[in-house]
């Protein structure tokens, strides 16, 4: 979970503005999750609010848990199976939990937990055993299997094995406290509330709700008191039974989960290749990225990314544009609809915010004060335009968003001035290695949008970028003995704050133009090669993926979420901008550290782990406040794999250009499902590393 300070503005005095249905706040009580927070469309009506000095409330660890995710639904486990009630267990909905226990006892005692796993992003499988005759032997004759379901639905089943009829008493014992999330999270949830007899199960009802279970078939006896359905099933020798139950909000009825609707936002792309890892890789990160779609309530067909679960299911604009940006290899309604969705916050009026995207700040480490997400996204705004432009986003899709896009650009201009660089709006006014960065890449990519509309503007912008180029590699390159290192920031007095960390893979992070080419990029040859082997050495390369911040840093720290812990976003950032420079040695290097990882988290890639070297036959080690499934980590493995490929498309053009990495790092590799100019694209690599498209859209074709 990464901290961020929630501010508001109406545009004129604050340095940042809000975006109220996402960011966390110091306060990690303060959790979000979509459905309870103010819809996009609501941003712009919010006060002005200091920024609020750091508090931090110890999270429950979410590492161990068991999370089925299908916002706005939730249900949290303990790899037992049972919900106790304790930490953060049981069903929730819209941040809401509807259920804090489940507790389950056969023939008086509690099943064996024998295996826990997650089946899909929104379901999990809780396997135990039971021995109903106590001297009977060592062996089970019963096995209870509980299928649960972020929904708020579960199926228990028995199954024997004995020789003869069973006859089985069957007890689930349930409760709720109706508690908000934050409230759980924060170790405040309340009492539990009195149940009474509804129906085919229990009801709880309070000022702030109400919740019922119902279980089918029905049960023989329901107590109120006690909070007990109870079952006397026979089983028959090689017999099953089952029950299902039902958790639903008074009124809410069964409900659907935005990204598991009939047609499915992002294309249900395949992978196969001589890796093993790479189909569960792709398809884990698909589902996961569904689990985490929203809708803004007053436009249903715009679609977001929340940032993660448990503690970000809101939208967060940076991490949201961010996403959908990786995710572009899967279509462009994403895109399109996170864009909308943030059209409708931009800040209007003539003040000095005028044009900017809301957002909170994030927490920058512990050399840095916090960071503006609304300046990050922003950027990101006309970067994810261009660039869905050239994936297939048709040209009137492109034009109604344009106008946001402008106001955009039209912000980091007058942001600007006549200065070269782009100051932080967070405290301190700093002058961010990455912000530049972020700059840089939209006057170019915005600049190219705004010449295939016949728009002004483009010329200044570029004019800008090249002026920005030439102050940077002298004015942010920090020498030292090792041949130096781009600094992470320039205070307003000119000093630098040279420490070496991930973000500076932002600069690498040039984006795409057309004719398959990629944006210049800030640093010069010979940084671009010295910053390539900062990357690939082993103060960041941790076997895993790259440290936050470099293991001989002072306040290194493996668990800091910016301060030594691999993030998987930026990792797979520095990968894609390794191999698009050339520079495959170390680019495959953090490639398989990433893959490695993945597959130790059974391919559901958290928003970062600890930053500890690996060594062989070990683990990465988990972090416990850590958002899984997280938007960005699951955008992340998308964009990792078809950066294998190197897919370069320019729709408008009618033409894709391959790339593919040289080496092929984890042998031949097959993606289909893809989709380009609108239409399904497979491509294949060959362990010799040449590629060759095995399906496209008609009239595509193959760039040089």
């Amino acid at each position: 979970m990464e901290p961020t300070t929630r501010v508001s503005s109406a545009g004129r005095t604050t340095s940042t503005v809000p975006i109220p249905s996402g960011g966390r706040t110091e306060s990690s009580a303060q959790l979000t999750h979509g459905g309870r927070n103010a819809p996009p469309s609501a941003a712009r009506a919010g006060r002005i609010i200091a920024p609020t000095p750091r508090r931090y409330t110890e999270l429950p660890p979410a590492h161990t848990a068991l999370i089925c995710v299908a916002l706005p639904f939730l249900a949290i486990s303990s790899r037992e199976g049972q919900l106790t009630g304790d930490g953060l267990e049981g069903f929730y909905r819209a941040g809401r939990r509807l259920l804090s226990r489940c507790l389950l006892r056969v023939a008086g005692r509690e099943p064996v937990a024998v295996q826990a796993r997650m089946d899909t992003a929104e379901r999990a499988r809780f396997v135990a055993t039971l021995r109903p005759v106590v001297d009977g032997g060592p062996d089970p004759d019963v096995i209870v299997e509980r299928f649960r379901h972020a929904d708020g639905t579960e199926r228990i089943t028995l199954r024997s094995s004995a020789t003869r009829a069973l006859r089985l008493p069957v007890e689930v014992a349930l409760g709720t406290d109706l508690a908000e999330l934050g409230a759980v999270a924060a170790g405040r949830p309340g009492r539990d509330l009195a149940a009474t007899v509804h129906d085919s199960g229990l009801r709880w009802s309070s000022p702030i709700g109400h919740a019922t279970v119902t279980a089918d078939p029905p049960p023989l006896d329901a107590l109120a008191s006690a909070g007990l359905l109870r079952w006397e099933p026979e089983l028959p020798p090689g017999g099953t039974w089952s029950v299902e139950l039902r958790v639903r909000s008074d009124g809410s009825g069964v409900g659907q989960a935005v990204g598991y609707g009939a047609v499915r936002p992002l294309a249900g792309a395949t992978a196969r290749g001589d890796d093993p890892r790479v189909a569960p890789l792709l398809r884990s990160c698909i589902d996961d990225l569904h689990a985490l779609m929203l809708r803004d309530p007053a436009y249903p067909s715009d679609l977001y990314l929340a940032a993660g679960a448990p503690w970000r299911c809101g939208l967060a604009p940076a991490e949201a544009l961010a996403a959908a940006r990786m995710v572009l290899p899967l279509g462009t309604r994403l895109a399109v609809g996170t864009l909308r969705a943030l059209a409708r916050t931009q800040l209007p009026g003539s003040g000095p915010q005028s044009g900017m995207i809301p957002g909170p700040l994030r927490d920058a480490g512990p050399h840095l004060p916090p960071s503006c997400t609304g300046t990050e996204a922003t950027l990101l705004f006309p970067v994810l335009l261009a660039e869905a432009r050239r994936w297939g986003l048709p040209e009137a899709e492109v034009a109604e968003l344009l106008p946001t896009a402008e106001r955009c650009l039209q912000w980091l201009r007058s942001a600007v001035g006549v200065a070269p660089y782009l100051a932080d709006s967070g405290p301190g006014g700093l002058l961010r290695c990455e912000t530049q960065a972020h700059a840089h890449r939209a006057a170019l990519l915005g600049a190219d949008l705004l010449d295939s509309f016949d728009r002004p503007g483009g010329v200044g912008l570029r004019q800008w970028a090249q002026a920005l180029r030439t102050r940077f590699r002298e004015d942010f390159w920090a020498e030292d003995r090792g041949g130096g290192r781009p600094a992470a920031a320039r205070t307003p007095d000119g000093r630098l704050l040279p420490h070496l960390g991930s973000s500076s893979a932002h600069l690498l992070d040039t984006g795409l133009l057309g004719a398959g080419l990629t944006a210049q990029g800030l640093l010069d040859k010979v940084q671009t090669e010295q910053l390539a082997r900062l990357l690939g050495g082993p103060a960041l390369d941790s076997g895993w993926g790259l440290r936050s911040l470099g293991v001989r840093e002072p306040s290194y720290n493996p668990f800091g979420h910016r301060g030594g812990a691999v993030r998987v976003q930026e990792t797979v950032l520095a990968v894609a901008g390794l191999a698009a420079a050339g520079y495959e040695k170390e680019a495959t290097s953090l490639l398989r550290g990433v893959v490695l990882a993945a597959e130790a988290f059974g391919y559901r890639l958290p928003e970062m782990y600890a930053g500890e070297q690996r060594y062989e036959g070990g683990d990465p080690l988990p972090h416990p406040a850590a958002c899984r499934p997280a938007a960005t980590a699951a955008a992340a493995g998308v964009r990792l794999l078809t950066t294998l490929v190197g897919i370069r498309p320019d729709a408008p053009a009618g033409t894709v250009t391959l790339r593919p990495m040289c080496g092929a790092p984890l042998g031949e590799i097959g993606l289909a499902g893809l989709r380009v100019a609108g239409a399904p694209f497979s491509v294949r690599v060959s362990r010799l590393g040449l590629a060759m498209v095995e399906e496209a859209a008609d009239g595509l074709q193959l760039g040089v």
